[in-house]
């Protein structure tokens, strides 16, 4: 049988117009965007990108920003070229981009130390891992990692413009891992397993002294110590309430139990008069020991009812 030499021509046409599209649109695609006669070509693709930035055109941005890095190495404009790169990253905001960003704003670090923006960029990494922190039930790796990123921000440019917003957002990192470690400790403390309720709390409570919502810490840290008999050394938890904060849910259950330890009546209510503290009972004349008066040392070791505790506080979002 004899085959006929022009078949695989016809199978050949298909392919090659393809092929020959494909080029045509990969050629479109890299078209030049330097208008010509321009003279100075980094400063024009810094502001183009600058302008596509502003419009949160993010991917235009990227490709204005990345030809000058790549293409124009002495260029004054590559520093800056070189964190919009980053920001356009952080600005699209997907879990890919946050990552890639987070490469742009170390290698600029890197190679820039000493760069007017350093500060700037510290600031952009950590709010790159930021973005990325989870609710308190969850992981909190880039949580911990925001919290890094921002410390060494607030530490290392004290001078910064953006010094009050890297504060904010540092407090809210701490924030959020805070609320975390709580949850922990309040779950114990419902379980009645007042020992790790303890060392949770108590181990939150001097890591992070400023914690937004450490009247709770404080509260079922003291509480706890109450339920396993150790109540000198929840007072001064409650004492903390007291001094700290003039308002929160916690701050009269922290006066009562104040009160009670030092055998105070509670205040009147509705205009009435305080509750009298009763007498002691006078001696037996039969020799038995009379019953303590409230206050004593024999009814110090007496834990105060504890109210159902409220669930404990979510924080918000990012």
């Amino acid at each position: 049988m004899i085959l006929s030499s022009r078949r695989p021509s016809r199978l050949l046409a298909p392919a090659s117009a393809l092929l020959l599209l494909c080029f045509t649109a990969a050629c479109a695609g890299k078209k030049d965007v330097v208008p010509t006669g321009i003279t100075e070509v980094d400063k024009f693709l810094y502001e183009k990108g600058t302008e596509a930035l502003n419009k949160k055109r993010w991917y235009s941005a990227r490709e204005y920003f990345q030809r000058l890095v790549d293409n124009y190495p002495q260029s004054p404009y590559r520093p800056d070229a070189k964190i919009g790169v980053g920001d356009a990253y952080l600005g699209e905001g997907t879990t890919e981009s946050l990552t890639l960003g987070i490469a742009e704003f170390k290698e600029f670090l890197t190679f820039y130390p000493t760069h007017a923006r350093a500060d700037y960029a510290q600031f952009k990494l950590g709010l790159c891992h930021f973005r990325q922190m989870r609710a308190p039930q969850r992981d909190q790796t880039e949580t911990r990692l925001a919290v890094q990123e921002l410390q060494t921000f607030v530490e290392k440019y004290p001078n910064s413009e953006i010094m009050s917003e890297g504060q904010a957002k540092l407090r809210e990192a701490r924030d959020r891992l805070s609320t975390s470690e709580y949850q922990v400790g309040y779950f114990y403390f419902k379980a009645r397993w007042y020992p790790g309720a303890i060392e949770r709390l108590r181990a939150l409570a001097k890591a992070d002294p400023g914690s937004t919502r450490r009247d709770a810490v404080y509260f079922y840290l003291a509480e706890s110590l109450m339920k396993v008999k150790l109540e000198a050394e929840a007072l001064p938890y409650y004492d903390r309430i007291t001094k700290e904060f003039d308002s929160s849910e916690f701050l009269v259950r922290a006066k009562e139990r104040i009160d009670a330890f030092h055998g105070t009546p509670p205040p009147a209510t509705n205009g009435a008069s305080p509750a009298t503290a009763p007498s002691p009972a006078p001696a037996s004349t039969d020799g038995a020991t009379p019953a303590p008066a409230p206050g004593s040392s024999s009814d110090a070791n007496v834990s105060p009812p504890s109210p159902a505790p409220p669930k404990p506080p979510t924080p918000q979002g990012p």
